[in-house]
C-alpha cells in the first residue's frame, strides 16, 4: 500500500511540476465534478445549472493559463512563450468580434516583460534603453480570420523582441476610418508618438518587432499597418488590401524593413475597369534608413510615398495606377535632400516623381507603358542625380523618358545616360553626335543637341575630335555652346569633304578648374 501511495505521489508531483501540468490536473478535476453533477442532477436543465456556469468559467480560465504557459515540452527547461489568440476567446471564423481577445493576448505578453525586468539587469536581454525584451514572445493568430472593430495596439510603449503572425484580420463595419488594423504606436497616442501615460517615455516606442504571414483586409475603412517611432521593425510576407488611406505607414524611427509583401487597395492583376478611381497610398516612408524589398503595389493612387532620407527601394513592382490616369508609382517628396536609391525595380505604367532631387540614384529598373521619370522643381535644385542603365519601353507616341516640370536653376552632378529606349524619346545629360562637312565656308561646324539634352541651354563640357585628311593643320576651338548647340570654328578654311567631327556634350558636371 505504501509503495502505491508513493508511486501516486510521484505521478501527481510530475503533473503539477509545470503550469501546463497544473492546468491539466485542474481541468481533470473540473470535468470529474461536472460528470458528478450531471449524474446527480438527473433531468435538471444543465444549461441553467450554477455548477455548469462555474465549470464553463473555470475552463476559460484554464485556457488563459495554458496560453501564457511555455509551449515547449517538459523537463524544466525554458521555452519560447506563445500566446494563442483562440485561447483568449478569439473567433477564427470571423463571425464575432475578436478585438478584446487579441488585445488580451498582447497585454499578457507585454505584462510578462515587467516580470522579466524585475529579475534584475541582464535577466531580460539587452535592447535599447527603455525597451524591455519580451524574449521572442509570439502572438499566434492560429491561421484564423478575425473580425476586429478597433486597432490592435500594445497597451504601453517600451517593449521589444516579439512577433505577431499567422492569420488574417478584417476590419468591421464600424472600424474607425482613421485607424490601422495593426498600430505600433502606444494606446492613447493616436498614432503620433509615444503614449501619454509615461513621465519619461523611451527614445523609441518599440524595437525588433516582426509582423509576418498576415492577411489584412481594411474593409475600405482606414489602413493596414502603422509603425510609429520604432526601431528595427520587420514586415514580412504580408498581404494588405482594401485600405482607403495607407496600406503601410512608417512614421519616424529607423530601419523598418518591408519585404516579400503585396499591397493593393483592390484585388486586381492589372487592366481593372475602375483603375481611374483608385485612391490611397500603398506605402508611406516618413522616416529614415528604411528598405522596401521585393514588394508589389498593385492598386492605389500612389504606390510608394517617400518623405524621409536614406531609404532604399529594391525589387519593387508598381502597377498601382497608370500615370495616364493620374497615378504615380513612386513619389519622392523630399525636396532639397532625397538620398534615396531605387534599384532593380519594375515601374509598370506608373512612373517616378522626384521633387528637387538631391542625391537620387535610379538604376537597373524597367519602365513599361510610357512610364517615365519626372523631376519636379520646387526651388529649382537638381544635384547628385543618377538615372543610368535602365530600360524604357513605350507605345511609340514620343513620350520622353525623363521630363522636367518647372525651371531648374541649380543643376550639378546630374547624370542621365546609358538607358535603353524603345518606343519612347530618349533624354539625357550626355549627348553624342558627329558632324561631317561644314556650314558652307569651310571654317565653322555646328551640332544641335536640343533633341537629346534634358536641361535647356546648359552645356558644361564639350569633348570633340577634329579629323581631316587635308594637307593643312588648322587651329580650331569651341566657339559657342548656347541653346544646347555646339559651334566649332577653325582658323583656316578646310575642304568640306575632308572634315569629320565627333562631339560629346555634357550637362551634368561643371568643370573643376585646377590651380596653376
Amino acid at each position: 500500500m505504501e509503495k502505491k501511495k508513493s508511486s501516486l505521489n510521484k505521478k501527481l508531483n510530475l503533473i503539477m511540476g509545470t503550469r501546463r501540468g497544473a492546468a491539466t490536473y485542474l481541468l481533470f478535476v473540473a470535468v470529474a465534478a461536472g460528470m458528478i453533477c450531471s449524474i446527480m442532477g438527473g433531468g435538471v436543465d444543465q444549461s441553467s445549472s450554477p455548477m455548469r456556469g462555474r465549470i464553463h468559467s473555470f475552463r476559460s480560465h484554464l485556457r488563459r493559463m495554458q496560453a501564457s504557459a511555455p509551449s515547449g515540452g517538459g523537463g524544466g527547461g525554458a521555452s519560447p512563450v506563445v500566446y494563442h489568440v483562440t485561447s483568449y476567446g478569439a473567433d477564427p471564423t470571423g463571425e464575432s468580434d475578436s478585438t478584446d481577445a487579441i488585445l488580451g493576448a498582447i497585454s499578457d505578453a507585454a505584462a510578462a516583460a515587467a516580470a522579466a525586468k524585475a529579475k534584475g539587469p541582464g535577466k531580460e536581454g539587452s535592447l535599447m534603453d527603455g525597451i524591455v525584451n519580451l524574449g521572442g514572445a509570439r502572438i499566434d493568430l492560429d491561421g484564423g480570420n478575425y473580425l476586429i472593430s478597433r486597432p490592435i495596439q500594445l497597451p504601453v510603449p517600451g517593449r521589444g523582441n516579439f512577433v505577431i503572425h499567422g492569420g488574417s484580420l478584417t476590419a468591421s463595419s464600424d472600424f474607425p476610418n482613421d485607424g490601422y488594423l495593426i498600430d505600433l504606436s502606444p494606446s492613447g497616442s493616436n498614432g503620433n508618438g509615444t503614449g501619454t501615460g509615461s513621465s519619461s517615455p523611451p527614445e523609441y516606442n518599440y524595437e525588433f518587432v516582426t509582423l509576418r504571414d498576415l492577411f489584412l483586409d481594411s474593409n475600405l475603412r482606414g489602413g493596414g499597418i502603422q509603425v510609429v517611432n520604432s526601431l528595427r521593425t520587420s514586415i514580412d510576407n504580408c498581404y494588405i488590401t482594401r485600405f482607403n488611406t495607407t496600406g503601410i505607414a512608417v512614421k519616424g524611427g529607423h530601419e523598418t524593413y518591408i519585404r516579400h509583401s503585396y499591397v493593393g487597395q483592390h484585388a486586381t492583376a492589372g487592366g481593372d475597369p475602375h483603375e481611374r478611381d483608385f485612391s490611397g497610398t500603398g506605402i508611406v516612408l516618413a522616416g529614415n534608413d528604411n528598405a522596401v524589398t521585393d514588394v508589389v503595389v498593385f492598386s492605389a493612387a500612389v504606390g510608394i510615398m517617400v518623405l524621409g532620407q536614406a531609404n532604399t527601394l529594391s525589387g519593387v513592382h508598381c502597377y498601382n495606377k497608370a500615370t495616364g490616369f493620374g497615378g504615380t508609382g513612386i513619389y519622392l517628396k523630399t525636396p532639397g535632400l532625397t538620398q534615396t536609391r531605387i534599384l532593380n525595380s519594375y515601374m509598370d505604367f506608373a512612373g517616378i516623381v522626384a521633387e528637387d532631387p538631391v542625391q537620387l540614384a535610379i538604376s537597373g529598373t524597367f519602365f513599361l507603358g510610357d512610364a517615365y521619370v519626372l523631376l519636379r522643381s520646387v526651388r529649382g535644385v537638381a544635384d547628385g542625380v543618377s538615372v543610368v542603365d535602365n530600360m524604357f519601353s513605350g507605345s511609340g507616341r514620343g513620350v520622353e523618358i525623363v521630363q522636367l516640370e518647372g525651371a531648374f536653376t541649380q543643376v550639378d552632378q546630374v547624370v542621365i545616360d546609358r538607358n535603353s529606349v524603345r518606343g519612347m524619346r530618349a533624354r539625357a545629360t550626355v549627348a553624342r553626335g558627329s558632324v561631317e562637312g561644314d556650314n558652307g565656308n569651310g571654317t565653322t561646324w555646328t551640332a544641335d543637341f536640343n533633341s537629346v539634352l534634358l536641361f535647356p541651354d546648359l552645356i558644361r563640357r564639350v569633348h570633340y575630335t577634329f579629323v581631316t585628311n587635308g594637307t593643312s593643320f588648322p587651329v580650331h576651338a569651341v566657339r559657342s555652346t548656347s541653346n544646347n548647340r555646339v559651334v566649332i570654328q577653325s582658323s583656316a578654311a578646310a575642304p568640306a569633304a575632308s572634315v569629320l567631327l565627333h562631339i560629346t556634350a555634357d550637362q551634368g558636371e561643371p568643370v573643376a578648374w585646377l590651380p596653376s
